[in-house]
């Protein structure tokens, strides 16, 4: 069975089954593409995991450049595809404009918040995630110096950071945090060679933990740490344990697969507004299997399995880089 019909390359090619309308349920992919094992594959993942469950099919659309974003989203609701949902914030100013224009399409949009009465905004709270494998790194750490290498600079990758950082801090107030970004285009998410580049650089500053927020780029990070003798890094968005068994500490897991399996299920006409999705709901959370349970120590993890119990009831507040613009626990 084929569950997904994919629209590929440029203008030709996002021309979508001539002339039919179709209730087929969408999902664009930022750039970087639906496997870059990451935040990406976790929409796909969800989008796959509907189609195998119901036995229906979706279209998907990869870009390949800033420029398709309105184009894609246009030919996708012209061709009668209804959800919609974008991956990724970038698709936020182009959502304001093309929504109105089709009222009758529910469109749904990852990691930004866009008003309209035909938009679901669904956000996470990633500073959650992040303290939780901040306190993982702060105990596995034998050099007291641990890393962080975040994608393109924004504010989002900076709540990954702080949340980061405060949790390192909490079990290990001695310890050094280092922080590098990829860059400040949407380059930085599919950078590989940089991220490989960054890690290197943060190990020869004595990082024995290294945190990727990256996209694809962080493919690169959690090579170089494999790579390195005593070095382990920590996935992101989807669980990333897998590509380097043993190397990898854990995964902050972003519950991205979950949101767009939503959005599916809930169909046209959804509820609109702004959806969080953080620990109490199980947005995100820590990754453990067969990967790295001989590197989790069963004390860490009943540490940060507490404090996620205790930030999900409102007992443990994680600083969120979004209310002031700032971080305490980082310099950037």
């Amino acid at each position: 069975m084929t569950f997904m019909r994919s629209i590929l390359g440029a203008a030709a090619s996002l021309a979508l089954i001539a002339g039919a309308a179709s209730a087929e349920p969408a999902v664009i992919f930022d750039l970087g593409g639906k496997f870059d094992k990451s935040f990406n594959e976790s929409a796909y993942t969800g989008a796959k995991r509907w189609a195998e469950k119901t036995g229906e099919s979706f279209k998907e659309i990869e870009m390949q450049s800033e420029a398709q974003r309105e184009q894609a989203l246009r030919r996708l609701a012209e061709a009668g595809a209804n959800p919609i949902v974008m991956t990724g914030f970038a698709f936020g100013n182009v959502l304001t404009e093309v929504a109105p224009d089709y009222p009758d399409t529910s469109f749904a949009i990852i990691d930004a918040v866009v008003e309209g009465p035909n938009i679901r905004s669904v956000i996470f709270s990633e500073h959650e995630g992040s303290y939780l494998v901040g306190t993982l790194a702060g105990e596995a750490s034998k050099s007291g110096t641990v890393g962080f290498i975040g994608g393109m600079d924004i504010p989002l990758i900076r709540r990954f950071a702080c949340g980061y950082a405060q949790g390192v801090l909490d079990v290990n107030p001695e310890a050094t945090v280092l922080s590098n970004m990829t860059g400040t285009t949407p380059a930085a998410w599919n950078d590989p060679v940089k991220g490989s580049e960054l890690t290197k650089a943060q190990i020869s500053q004595g990082a024995d933990v290294i945190y990727s927020a990256a996209g694809g780029t962080g493919v690169g990070v959690l090579q170089a740490a494999a790579d390195a003798d005593g070095v382990l890094s920590i996935g992101v968005d989807s669980n990333q344990n897998h590509l380097h068994p043993g190397k990898v500490l854990t995964s902050m897991v972003k519950r991205v697969d979950n949101a767009v399996e939503k959005a599916f299920d809930d169909g046209p006409g959804f509820e609109t507004g702004v959806m969080v999705m953080g620990l109490d709901n199980e947005g995100v959370g820590y990754a453990m299997d067969e990967n790295n349970g001989d590197i989790v120590d069963a004390n860490w993890k009943a540490a940060a399995d507490e404090a996620a119990k205790k930030i999900a009831a409102g007992e443990l507040e994680v600083h969120d880089y979004y209310d002031d613009n700032a971080c305490p626990y980082l310099q950037f």
